[in-house]
C-alpha cells in the first residue's frame, strides 16, 4: 500500500496542507475547514493515520473517502465523523469537513484558497490510481 503524508498549517480561516509521497516529493496542496474541535461538518479532521478508499459519492461522483475507526472516522458510521471525502473545491467555505486538493495556494474571491482544484483532483485520482492508500496527517 502506498503511503502519503499531509503536512498541515492551521489558521483561523482554514487549514492548509501539502501532500507528499514517501520519497518526500510534493503531490499537491490541500484546503480544509479550520480546526473546530473535530465538530462534524464544520472542522478539519484530527491528526492521525487514515486509510483513503475509492468512493462513489452521489454528490461528487468518483472520489476518495477516509477511514480511521480508532479516530472515530468511518465512511458510513456509526462513528464521530462520516463521509470525510477528498473532492474538488477551492475554499474552506465550500467544504463540510472534507478535504480539497489544489495545484497551489492563493486567493479566490478575496479569501485564502487552493487554486485549480479540478486539475489537482484529476492528477490526484491518477496518482492514487483507484488503489487504497495510507494517509498520515500531521502539523508541519
Amino acid at each position: 500500500m502506498k503511503h502519503y503524508s499531509l503536512r498541515r498549517r492551521y489558521f483561523e480561516h482554514g487549514t492548509y496542507s501539502t501532500l507528499h509521497r514517501e520519497d518526500g516529493s510534493k503531490v499537491c496542496c490541500f484546503v480544509e475547514r479550520p480546526m473546530l474541535n473535530n465538530k462534524p461538518s464544520e472542522s478539519c479532521i484530527v491528526e492521525g493515520t487514515y486509510i483513503a478508499l475509492p468512493h462513489q459519492s452521489p454528490k461528487f461522483g468518483a472520489c476518495y473517502a477516509l477511514e480511521a475507526p480508532e479516530l472515530g472516522v468511518t465512511r458510513n458510521g456509526p462513528s464521530l465523523r462520516t463521509h470525510i471525502l477528498i473532492h474538488k473545491a477551492n475554499s474552506p467555505q465550500e467544504l463540510q469537513g472534507c478535504l480539497a486538493p489544489g495545484v497551489a495556494f492563493g486567493f479566490v474571491y478575496g479569501e485564502w484558497a487552493v487554486l485549480n482544484s479540478t486539475a489537482a483532483f484529476s492528477a490526484l485520482m491518477a496518482e492514487f490510481a483507484g488503489e487504497i492508500v495510507s494517509l498520515s496527517i500531521s502539523k508541519d
